[in-house]
């Protein structure tokens, strides 16, 4: 069973930056896709960034410019550092990876950013 652990959120306020970070058990080199996620209140889970095996980053028109994906193959880690933060970023953070058919998810991150 894989396991993902995400840290770094919390409480900022709009302009400031985090850094999530996710933890997973296994390599993730064997994932066609590592990303994050987030859900807000009353909203549904949407894509935040992905970042495939091979190919470039992708990313949500509301991140973009703002948010940047990486990952170290090496640590089995993936991190998302968020900039100019808005208080429509607000939600729960979740990193995913996908595996063909199947899909990990972590227990998510808190992420509340105040206007």
């Amino acid at each position: 069973q894989v396991q993902l652990v995400e840290s770094g959120g919390g409480l900022v306020q709009a302009g400031g930056s985090l850094r999530l970070s996710c933890a997973a058990s296994t390599s993730i080199s064997k994932f066609f896709t590592m990303a994050w996620f987030r859900q807000a209140p009353g909203k549904q889970r949407e894509l935040v960034a992905a970042s495939p095996i091979t190919g470039s980053p992708k990313y949500a028109d509301s991140v973009k410019g703002r948010f940047t994906i990486s990952r170290d193959n090496d640590k089995n880690m993936v991190y998302l550092q968020m900039n100019s933060l808005k208080p429509e970023d607000t939600a729960v953070y979740y990193c995913n990876a996908n595996e063909n058919t199947i899909d990990f998810w972590g227990q998510g991150s808190q992420v509340t950013v105040s206007s």
